[in-house]
């Protein structure tokens, strides 16, 4: 016994920190799938802010001829409050608080709601200033920008829906509750959705930069 637990030290490589390669073969399927989507939307969105600030630098219109919808700004408070909400969640989920649990997710799912609804009235806005959809392009690229952007917060938001349904199922009873919160699965999902919902904020506040610097 003592030799094969020296032989097994004695391999080439143990002790050694994992490599790259092996720490990406230990990523859950399906984490690895959001990392990738992330990915995604973000070149996607580069792409459009590219072409956006390369339009409106050759616009002969000047910067600052019209402010800023201001539900872009209070849109933009609402959403980091909404961050703010769910990443509360993870911490009450280890504390086996399912009705806190489920009043933390319906928080986040209203503040994303009134996001959304904000984006519409700041949308009301720009068209009130002269600005629409089928115009000059610079204003077309605002509101494909910030609507693709609410597109794939709601994504999330029916992820939510979905995972606090399930959560209030099974808090109505003690054995659906013990089960529901030992499941490591739930974790993933809870955590997944943290992780998108905190790229959703950040990707918002990088797109209300540039529209607040160049619009």
């Amino acid at each position: 016994m003592m030799n094969s637990d020296k032989e097994r030290k004695d391999k080439v490589g143990a002790g050694r920190p994992p490599s790259a390669f092996t720490r990406i073969e230990r990523v859950p399927p399906l984490l690895m799938l959001l990392y990738l989507s992330m990915i995604g939307i973000t070149i996607m969105f580069v792409i459009l802010v590219t072409a956006y600030v390369q339009t409106r630098t050759q616009s002969a219109s000047p910067v600052g001829i019209h402010p800023l919808p201001r539900y872009f700004s209070l849109s933009t408070i609402v959403l980091l409050i909404s961050s703010y909400t769910l990443s509360q969640a993870r911490r009450i989920y280890r504390s086996d608080d399912m009705r806190n649990l489920i009043r933390c997710m319906g928080a986040t799912l209203l503040l994303g709601s009134i996001f959304a609804g904000l984006q519409v009235l700041g949308w009301r806005e720009l068209m009130l200033q002269g600005v629409f959809f089928v115009g000059e392009a610079s204003g077309t690229y605002i509101y494909l920008i910030s609507a693709l952007h609410v597109a794939h917060l709601l994504g999330g938001m029916l992820v939510l829906l979905a995972l606090m349904l399930r959560t209030m199922h099974a808090s109505r009873d003690a054995v659906r509750t013990l089960v529901f919160i030992r499941d490591p699965y739930r974790h993933r999902q809870l955590r997944m959705l943290n992780i998108y919902w905190h790229f959703i904020d950040v990707l918002w506040v990088a797109l209300f930069a540039v529209f607040l610097f160049l619009y």
